[in-house]
């Protein structure tokens, strides 16, 4: 059996893989950071018909290692297809198994959204006669930071921007972003009533060298971004300081920034209630925000992070920033890395085409209050 993690987000250290029932393996630490979680890698040479096993020996050291409970791994045989496959979790490490049907499959942490789907992406929002490429940014290691501008009809739009992937590890973000392109697509009565009265800003992607390194957390400075946006480096967070700057230029009156969640088997909020500016205006949005979406989606209040204490949210992320610099509802959207525990599915769990189900269910939730953003 080989084992190969040379690709794009790739992530795994071979420990010894001479017996295929048992591969000893360990995760691969973020570049220029101690964080790591995510792992990403491909078995070759798989004997087909029989039991293959992997364990990720340093998993109990891993940044979130209580997250391992209740966790299971994806699997794939084409890089398309994604499916659960048995994982247990224990002080030696996270072990997961496959029968094999084929003689290569790939294991990942989540199902990965590579650099080439994000160029096709690109393509395919900026082919919309409405979308253009408003501006590009450029990471560390300078891969593009594209920041997208869906124009609608209003005379003077209200300005909504969405970004993703500021976790390099939180793959179902850009799937999120997926989804909401391909609804672009469908102008149905609900987009309209949205791009009537507010342009959108779109960032698909805000880390990719971390993501292309196989990151969990960090980009290629070892800088985690949704802690950099009190006072952002062109030497080390320069893709925050991009988004910051076009939000200077063109204003926000909405910001949705979209992550994923290890530990909490839910889709869930984080808000701005601990901002010094919150106001009640601003807790009504967020109130409705949540009303609205756990009317249409996967979506619930009861579980996710704990509030903030007025005045005492953290600045530096990207949600509680914004919210505070533009006087605006801002969320952090989070998925989970398991499954959605108010609808399981045991073969996916959680997966790329819920988050894109999400993002279009979010659309439906801004257009129904467009109007009262400010």
């Amino acid at each position: 059996m080989q084992i190969r993690s040379d690709f794009d987000s790739g992530n795994i250290e071979v420990i010894n893989a001479g017996d295929p029932g048992q591969v000893r393996l360990a995760i691969r630490k973020d570049f220029a950071s101690d964080h790591f979680q995510w792992f990403h890698f491909l078995a070759e040479g798989l004997s087909v018909g029989q039991r293959h096993g992997f364990s990720l020996t340093n998993a109990a050291q891993s940044s979130y290692k209580s997250a391992w409970s209740g966790y299971q791994a994806v699997a794939s045989y084409d890089g398309e297809d994604w499916f659960r496959v048995p994982t247990t979790f224990d002080a030696d490490g996270l072990h997961f198994e496959l029968l094999a049907e084929h003689s290569s499959a790939r294991f990942a942490y989540f199902e990965p959204y590579s650099r080439a789907r994000h160029a096709r992406l690109l393509v395919k929002a900026l082919a919309l006669p409405n979308v253009e490429l408003l501006a590009c940014g450029s990471s560390l290691q300078g891969r593009e930071l594209p920041l997208l501008h869906v124009r609608g009809t209003a005379s003077a739009p209200r300005k909504i921007w969405l970004i993703a992937q500021q976790h390099p590890g939180e793959h179902m973000a850009e799937w999120y972003m997926e989804g909401l392109i391909e609804r672009l697509y469908q102008d149905d009565e609900e987009l309209q009533q949205l791009l009537s009265k507010a342009d959108l800003y779109l960032v698909p992607h805000m880390n990719p060298d971390g993501a292309f390194l196989g990151n969990l957390r960090t980009n290629a400075a070892g800088k985690d971004l949704n802690r950099a946006w009190q006072a952002p480096s062109a030497s080390e967070s320069p893709e925050v300081l991009f988004v910051q700057q076009q939000m200077a230029a063109q204003g926000v009156d909405c910001f949705l920034d979209i992550h994923g969640d290890e530990e909490i088997p839910y889709v869930f909020t984080a808000g701005c209630e601990g901002n010094p500016g919150f106001t009640p205006r601003l807790d009504a949005l967020e109130q409705e925000f949540r009303r609205r979406l756990m009317a249409v989606g996967e979506f619930q209040v009861e579980h996710g992070y704990p509030r903030d204490e007025p005045g005492q949210a953290n600045l530096a992320l990207a949600c509680n920033w914004v919210g505070q610099t533009y006087d605006c509802l801002a969320y952090t959207v989070e998925m989970p890395f398991k499954d959605h525990n108010l609808s399981p599915d045991p073969r996916t769990g959680w997966n790329g085409a819920r988050s894109k189900r999400l993002a279009r269910d979010v659309l439906s939730v801004l257009a129904a209050m467009v109007d009262k953003l400010r």
